[in-house]
């Protein structure tokens, strides 16, 4: 401790510390962002347990994809199965794969905004 003045002086304490810093608020942030934590993770869990279906070429191929964006189920027209024209049943079932991929991103995206009031972190999507 310094000396001034006949009276001893305490050193300053860094900000946040000490009683008065404002250590409630910083226990509410923590629960806050603990609650958050847990919501997102239920969030995650919801969202691989979700699936989504698209189709391409009006019906022609259908796919089913999971959160975990794996393939669950192919459908193809036997009509559509012409041995002259295979590149046209390739790029119907990359068109069904796509379209599931996005419904899958918006779904997420959808999901998360909830969470995060609109803010978009990193990551998180």
């Amino acid at each position: 401790m310094a000396k001034r003045g006949g009276m001893y002086r305490q050193p300053n304490k860094a900000r946040g510390q000490g009683a008065g810093a404002g250590g409630g608020m910083n226990t509410n942030m923590l629960k806050q962002a603990q609650q958050l934590q847990a919501q997102f993770a239920e969030a995650q869990e919801e969202l691989k347990q979700a699936s989504v279906t698209a189709t391409a070429g009006g019906g022609v191929i259908t796919v089913e994809m999971g959160g975990d964006r794996k393939l669950l189920k192919v459908s193809i027209d036997p009509d559509a199965l012409d041995p002259e024209d295979h590149e046209l049943v390739e790029d119907l079932f990359m068109a069904a794969v796509n379209e599931a991929t996005d419904k899958l991103e918006a779904l997420q995206q959808e999901r998360m905004s909830g969470l995060t009031g609109g803010l978009d972190i990193p990551g998180l999507g």
